[in-house]
């Protein structure tokens, strides 16, 4: 397990008899035995409803209420749109309604900084609340609402970074978009797959990251830092190359192995036959990691035009 928004066991691999584990899951093959079976013979009527069920076209994730790899997907789209809509939200607000800031120089010009805070605390806090509330209930209105804060996040982080270097979101964007489609084409085509020990070595690599970045923060917030690293440690050079760029290539990698074990997990809440209602947790799940994906790439970027 990686990623939190999937700590449910409706995507976790079940126990050999079937025995189910959350809300809605399938009691096991004994059910439908004893619903077709009478002594061990089927009769007649069950026969023929067996037939006509091998003959009708395959039931969709509606029919079934159950969650499917497709559905999943348009969940995962209609986030998006909500994110890509308060984005653009966020960065106007952030530019003070300026839409292009290449015309506005960075020394005479001071971003509205609250849409990026509003949207990274509502965010955070709205991720903690579906992951510890998702075991007992999927609550799809909170995970609306948590894509539009990443929206008023996204819109304000990436206008910030525009106005310090010009054209950079749609090098980000168009970066991000890359990984995530090699990544799930790689995925799709089985010429790639999540195994213990490389889930363990990410695992690892992780915690490492997490303490990294919190005591790269600590030090900034504390004036530890010179103030010209602008990235804090990550500005840091080892032999002339920045240390963010050695980290940032490092965990866009990472990154995209997070979203090898999201679509992994993704289909393992398929064969466990969840819910249709947990389709909405997949679709979460994999936003968390694309706007982790995102704003790594956006601060490679940066650093690398940083030192040019």
């Amino acid at each position: 397990m990686s990623n939190f928004a999937f700590n449910n066991p409706a995507f976790q691999q079940q126990d050999p008899r079937n025995v189910a584990t959350y809300p809605g899951a399938p009691q096991g093959a004994q059910g439908a035995q004893a619903a077709s079976f009478q002594h061990g013979t089927m009769d007649a009527a069950a026969n023929a409803r067996l037939e006509g069920m091998y003959a009708a076209p395959p039931a969709g994730a509606i029919e079934t209420d159950r969650m499917s790899v497709e559905d999943t997907v348009w969940k995962t789209a209609g986030l998006f749109a909500i994110l890509l809509v308060t984005a653009a939200v966020g960065w106007f607000l952030t530019l003070g309604g300026v839409a292009a800031p290449e015309l506005n120089p960075y020394d005479r010009f001071e971003p509205n900084l609250m849409p990026w805070l509003v949207g990274a605390l509502g965010g955070f806090v709205l991720a903690m609340v579906i992951t510890f509330t998702s075991r007992k209930k999927v609550r799809p209105a909170l995970i609306f609402a948590y894509a539009a804060f990443e929206g008023l996040f996204i819109g304000g982080i990436s206008a910030f970074f525009e106005v310090m270097w010009p054209g950079i979101v749609v090098q980000a964007t168009l970066a991000t978009v890359s990984v995530v489609g090699v990544t799930l084409a790689l995925f799709a085509s089985g010429k790639i797959r999540a195994s213990k020990k490389a889930t363990k070595i990410f695992m690892i690599a992780m915690v490492g990251y997490l303490v990294f970045s919190l005591l790269n923060l600590v030090l900034m917030w504390t004036g530890v830092l010179p103030q010209d690293q602008a990235f804090g440690l990550y500005s840091a050079q080892i032999f002339g190359i920045p240390l963010g760029l050695i980290i940032g290539v490092l965990v866009v990698i990472m990154a995209a192995y997070s979203l090898v074990l999201d679509f992994d997990q993704i289909q393992q809440g398929v064969r466990n036959g969840a819910p249709r209602k947990y389709g909405w947790l997949g679709a979460f799940g994999i936003m968390v990691t694309v706007v982790w994906l995102y704003v790594e790439i956006l601060r490679l970027i940066a650093i690398v035009r940083g030192n040019n």
